[in-house]
């Protein structure tokens, strides 16, 4: 690779994984969080922390010079973009060595297509108020890119899970659950996997949409079973979607059933570490690495 400095607005679970994996030493690294008390974890991923709420200071001005790949992981709200309305200008005329941009998005854009397989040519017909203003955003992103002359990468990600944030932690702190919906399936997403993606393409200045996705959707409570195989725990008992307690934004995830492909991103070359749940829950295990990282629920999406 030639000489990056990558930029990462949003320095959550995949952009410390991103930091984590970087391709070469000598890549410089830095990123977003909204609370100080974080800066020391950034660090920790390799990424040389600045704090952003919304608002382009001096100091996160100064912190953009030099950098060459940009990636975004903040999702919009009400107000649009948040990255996009502080540092628009910044990007298109005060970047002069940017030659790429990710942008990292949620399958969710798909909306419901009843177990069907989609791709990326699929009809986006998203069903959420946040997957609505994921699609919003991921236009306007594009939009720039038309602007700016800059190859914008869209990834759209599945149910993200990897070392503290999996049905293993799940089920070791008892909140785990087999809910039942007649043929309901989810794909997932291995954290080192967004992240190899992200440099994978980054790495070439390739745009387009891909689809951050595994090999394997599955219905969810397999998930768990499986998980509770390697741990020699008795899985907890099956519920019925109809009568299970759920939060509305739980819920809604199960009104959206579809199959993703992952070919457009095999194509242009990428290979994954972890193609599908089971060979990510061995490794993990194996490795003892499971519950490290940020424990929070299993899967988050969008």
């Amino acid at each position: 690779m030639s000489a990056i400095k990558m930029f990462i607005f949003g320095a959550g679970y995949s952009g410390k994984a991103t930091g984590r994996a970087r391709p070469e030493t000598g890549i410089r690294l830095a990123g977003t969080t909204r609370s100080p008390e974080k800066f020391e974890a950034l660090r920790q991923a390799g990424i040389e922390p600045f704090a952003f709420d919304g608002a382009l200071t001096g100091e996160l001005s100064a912190g953009l010079a030099g950098t060459t790949h940009l990636l975004i992981s903040i999702a919009p709200d009400e107000a649009g973009d948040p990255v996009l309305n502080a540092a628009r200008e910044k990007i298109l005329h005060g970047m002069p060595e940017l030659r790429w941009i990710g942008y990292l998005s949620t399958v969710g854009v798909y909306g419901d297509h009843g177990g069907g397989w989609v791709d990326e040519a699929a009809e986006c017909r998203p069903v959420s108020r946040r997957s609505i203003m994921r699609l919003e955003a991921e236009r306007q992103w594009q939009a720039l890119g038309v602007e700016a002359g800059l190859p914008i990468a869209v990834l759209r990600l599945s149910g993200i899970y990897g070392p503290g944030r999996n049905a293993l932690v799940n089920l070791a702190n008892g909140t785990a659950k087999r809910l039942i919906k007649q043929g309901q399936v989810f794909n997932r997403i291995h954290g080192e996997d967004i992240a190899g993606a992200v440099w994978h393409l980054a790495g070439r200045d390739l745009g387009g949409v891909f689809n951050v996705t595994d090999d394997m959707p599955a219905p969810p409570q397999d998930v768990v079973t499986y998980a509770a195989g390697l741990m020699g725990a008795t899985p907890p008992p099956e519920i019925p979607f109809e009568t299970a307690q759920l939060s509305p934004m739980a819920r809604s995830f199960y009104g959206e059933n579809k199959r993703v492909s992952n070919a457009a991103l095999k194509a242009a070359g990428y290979r994954f570490r972890y193609p599908d749940y089971r060979a990510a829950f061995d490794a993990m295990w194996a490795a003892g690495n499971w519950s490290e990282g940020e424990p929070r629920s299993a899967m988050k999406r969008g």
